[in-house]
């Protein structure tokens, strides 16, 4: 063990601990949305994994854009293979956002954008996203230990996305799928219009 001092403060540096292997991200999928009414991961099909193999998944969003003005961006869950997206949730919802004129900002729970013991689809944002040429909502979505038939699955997401009135809008999502049963696919997507285009992208986390 050696001492490192840093910025006049001591720190210990492990050197002699043996070897630690960190995990790493294993990019499994990308969905390029084109007009998508929906873009849905399903284990199994076309070269997902979303099973056993990894206890951490992760969705990654990337310039989500939609079609129309006022809308949500939003996830499902199937215990069926993607035959019904109908999972009961139970979810807590907030958010914290500033605009561009900087004369209004807040942090807030929403208890509009919650779900109590609900099948229905799990808001990952406000309704207000906005469908400018430059407006978008980019952020990620972890899913734990999908495949376990002992446990709850346990959900977080944080996105950033674009107020159509021009404010910076942070949204933070936590819950979980009330089912013991293993989840196999996830359903993305707005909840009015298609989504116009944005990649959304699947990593299995070692």
């Amino acid at each position: 063990m050696s001492i490192v001092t840093l910025n006049d403060r001591a720190v210990r540096s492990v050197s002699t601990f043996g070897s630690v292997s960190g995990g790493s991200m294993v990019f499994i999928k990308k969905l390029t949305a084109s007009s998508s009414s929906t873009l849905s991961f399903v284990n199994g099909s076309s070269d997902v994994v979303l099973d056993s193999t990894y206890k951490e998944y992760v969705f990654t969003f990337k310039n989500i854009h939609p079609q129309t003005d006022d809308v949500s961006f939003m996830f499902n869950l199937s215990a069926d293979g993607g035959s019904n997206y109908n999972v009961t949730k139970t979810s807590t919802f907030f958010i914290a956002f500033h605009n561009e004129a900087g004369t209004q900002e807040n942090l807030i729970y929403s208890g509009n954008y919650d779900s109590a013991q609900s099948t229905g689809n799990e808001y990952l944002t406000t309704d207000t996203l906005g469908a400018d040429n430059d407006q978008c909502v980019s952020g990620y979505l972890h899913l734990f230990n999908p495949s376990s038939t002992t446990f709850v699955k346990h959900f977080i997401a944080q996105v950033s996305h674009y107020h159509e009135a021009d404010f910076a809008v942070n949204d933070f999502k936590s819950g979980y799928g009330n089912t013991t049963s293993a989840i196999n696919a996830v359903r993305f997507q707005m909840d009015s219009g298609n989504i116009d285009a944005g990649d959304i992208c699947l990593y299995g986390i070692l």
